[in-house]
Order: C-alpha cells, then structure tokens, then sequence
C-alpha cells in the first residue's frame, strides 16, 4: 500500500471493498443480535410459564426450580468445550449448528410428557446454547478492530435484553390463549428460519487473528508455544471480571425465572400484567446496557485507560444496582418495588457486554473464544445453582422467598461491583503475559 493509499484510508476514504465489508459486519451483528433475542426467548419461556407449568405437572417451587437448572447442568461444560473448539474453527459453523438444535431441543416437550421430559429438553437445550454468548461476541469481533468493538459488542449484547422485551408479551399471550406447549412450538420455528438466514448471511470477518500487534497473534513465551490458558485464567483482570459477571448473572437468572412469579404471587399482579412488567428490568438494562457502551467508547477515545472505560463504569453499575435491590424490602407498596426492581435489575444485567469486551482485550486472539468459554462457563452455574435455590426459599417462607432472594442478590452485586472497579486492568496484565 502507498504512502497516499494509507493517508486516504486515514482520512476515511474508503474502497468499494471496504464499503462492502462493513456492510457485511453490520449485517452479521444484526443476525447476532436475534441470534441472543431467541436465546433468551427460550430461556425466558418456562419462567413465563412458571404457573401454568406447576399446575400442569403438579409440581413444587422446590421442582419447578430444578427443572430451571437443569438447563444449566451442561450449559458450562458446552461453553469451554466449544469455546476452545471455536479457536480452531470457523464460529459461524458453530452457531448454525447451535442454532439448529436448538429448535429441536423445543419439540419433545411441546408433544407432550411430564417432568421428566422437560428437564431432558432443557439439559439438551442448555448444550446447546451455553456457548452462545461468547461464539458470538467472538463472532462479531472478527468484524471489527478492538477500538471499535464496544458498540457492537453492545448490541449482540442488548439482544439478550431484546429478546425478553419483545418475547414476554407474545409468549404470554400464546401461553394463556394456547397453552405453553404451543409456545415452544413457536419457539422451535422461529429458530429454524433464523438459521436459514445465517446459512445464507452468516460468516466470520478477518479481524479473527490479525488483531493483535505484529508477533502476538497467539503471544508465544518461546517458539511455537503459546501463552497457556492457565496464565490467562489466573490474572487478577479474568478472576474480577468472571465474579462480577458471576453476581450479574445471578440476577439474570433470577429475572428470568422467578420474577413473573414474584409479580403474580408475591406482589399481586395478574398473569398479564406480570407478562408485560416483566420486561422493564430488560428495559432499564437496554438503556444502562447502551449508554454505558457510549461512556467507554468516549472515554476510551479520550485515552482514558480500560481500567476505568470497561472496569470502572461496568463496576459502579453493577454496584448501584447492588444497592437499589437492597432498597427493594424498604419500598411500601407494589408499585415502589416493581420501580426498585426494575432498575436494581436492569443496572446489574449491563455487566455482559464489559466482561465480553474485557476478555477480548485481554486474551491473545488465538485464545479469546477459549477465555471468554471458561468465563462463560464458570459464571452460567449462577444459573445452575440460583432458580434451585430460591425455589427452596419460596417452599419454606412463601412468598418472603422472593424478596429475601431479591436481597441476597443485592448483596453479591455490590461485591461484584467492588471487584470490578478495583481490579480488572486488562492492559496491565496483557503486557504481563508478553513477559
């Protein structure tokens, strides 16, 4: 390339070639944005559910919960396996096939069957979309340089919230006009064209493993070894990151499951008022999620350090949505708690989109896919272990249960936050693993 091609480029003239790979990135962001809205319309569907569910199939708070973690029993192991898989392969083979089986993960309960077929259908479905998240926020890199991946990192992200706001109310209707059976038809559907699209319009960019500075595409220590996944594992950016993101995930497992519940039953809304009010901590989290991508960005354009761009904003929301859930026993009357818990939860969901955009600073690009799996992996048991949990504390103190559980996940929050502010540092420990 010339000098004049490179001064061309650098004042923003850009090729037909150019033109069209960027139309290509947005494209492919855009099929990964519903590729998280319908992750999470299936997750959300049984929380949505939960009471035609239990008088369906005569089950207990203590039962129903299990069958929500279930979901979660191989969603971790899914994560690492592929994840790490995803470093060898093309990431856009891996979503379709994800794609894929989640749809037919929907069929078997939607014919029929009782408890047990529904947790066989939610241990396969968990497989298959533990490594959602993190394939494609890999994905979606590869289309875009670092210091320009918080907005579409943001996006792929705010699909998750996306899915829930426009899921809700739909699946809500389906659920009380045709049955939840009818719902996971819906469900299996809309996957199978969502794959179709992919086929067609998926793939994956060039920014995989030409990201990084010359001769650090996989970091080697000496030649032809590159930096152990043990050394990544074990910096203090990965460990603050991965417990924050722990707690947020926490709190997302707790809205999608129990909340509907608590609304219905602990706060004394109607079926379809709790399907509609459901989605305002989604809501408050598109905002958060959204405005907190443009204060990194801008910041970071400012040369403020990821410490504080990615680390210290990600932490003080995740912190004052700590504290808001704290307020929520302290609120009189419905309407006060729906408030504080909508913006309690929506603030601690934002953190998704930071951890993702963290590991990636951090990671060799020949070990993101890999980092950002295990990350996955450890932080999806918050929802192996959270729907368990509170379905026991909604057994043995009714509906206390709900509120104690909203306390407790204020609590972890605030410890998130405090870890994330003081210590992720991504630039610090990247140049650690260069030594």
């Amino acid at each position: 390339m010339t000098a004049a091609d490179t001064t061309s480029r650098q004042l923003g003239d850009a090729t037909p070639e150019d033109r069209r790979t960027r139309s290509r990135a947005w494209t492919v962001t855009g099929l990964l944005v519903v590729f998280m809205m319908i992750n999470f319309a299936d997750k959300s569907v049984l929380g949505l559910a939960a009471d035609e569910i239990r008088a369906d199939l005569s089950l207990s708070a203590t039962q129903f919960g299990l069958a929500n973690s279930a979901f979660f029993l191989l969603f971790s192991v899914a994560a690492v396996v592929v994840g790490m898989y995803a470093d060898k392969v093309r990431p856009a083979t891996v979503i379709l096939i994800m794609a894929l089986l989640w749809s037919v993960a929907q069929v078997p309960p939607a014919i029929g069957g009782g408890l047990a077929v529904l947790i066989g259908s939610r241990i396969m479905l968990g497989a298959a979309e533990g490594p959602a998240f993190p394939v494609a926020q890999h994905a979606t890199f590869s289309w875009f340089p670092d210091h320009r991946r918080n907005l579409p990192g943001a996006l792929v992200t705010l699909g998750i919230t996306l899915g829930v706001i426009t899921a809700a109310p739909g699946l809500t209707w389906i659920i009380d006009h045709h049955h939840w059976r009818t719902a996971l038809w819906v469900l299996a559907a809309v996957g199978l064209l969502w794959a179709v699209a992919w086929y067609f319009l998926g793939g994956t960019g060039a920014h995989r493993t030409a990201d990084a500075p010359a001769g650090d595409t996989a970091t080697p220590l000496v030649p032809g070894a590159p930096v152990p996944y043990r050394r990544i594992f074990s910096t203090p950016t990965w460990l603050a990151v991965t417990a924050a993101y722990f707690t947020c995930y926490w709190g997302v497992a707790l809205t999608l499951v129990w909340l509907p519940s608590y609304l219905h039953n602990g706060l004394g809304y109607s079926s379809a008022e709790a399907g509609r009010l459901v989605v305002l901590p989604w809501v408050m989290g598109a905002v958060v999620l959204l405005t907190q991508a443009g204060i990194t960005g801008w910041l970071m354009r400012r040369g403020v350090s990821t410490r504080w761009a990615r680390g210290g904003v990600g932490g003080a929301a995740l912190g004052l949505g700590g504290l808001v859930c704290l307020g929520v026993p302290l609120a009189d009357g419905a309407g006060a708690k729906t408030a504080l818990l909508a913006v309690g939860l929506g603030l601690a969901g934002s953190y998704a989109a930071v951890a993702a955009t963290t590991v990636s600073e951090l990671a060799p690009p020949a070990r993101a896919s890999g980092a950002l799996g295990v990350m996955n992996a450890v932080v999806t048991t918050a929802g192996l272990a959270a729907p368990a949990i509170v379905g026991v504390m909604v057994d043995k103190q009714g509906t206390d249960g709900y509120q104690n559980a909203v306390v407790i996940t204020g609590a972890m929050l605030l410890v998130g936050g405090l870890l994330s502010a003081t210590l992720v540092d991504p630039s610090r420990d990247r140049a650690r693993l260069r030594t």
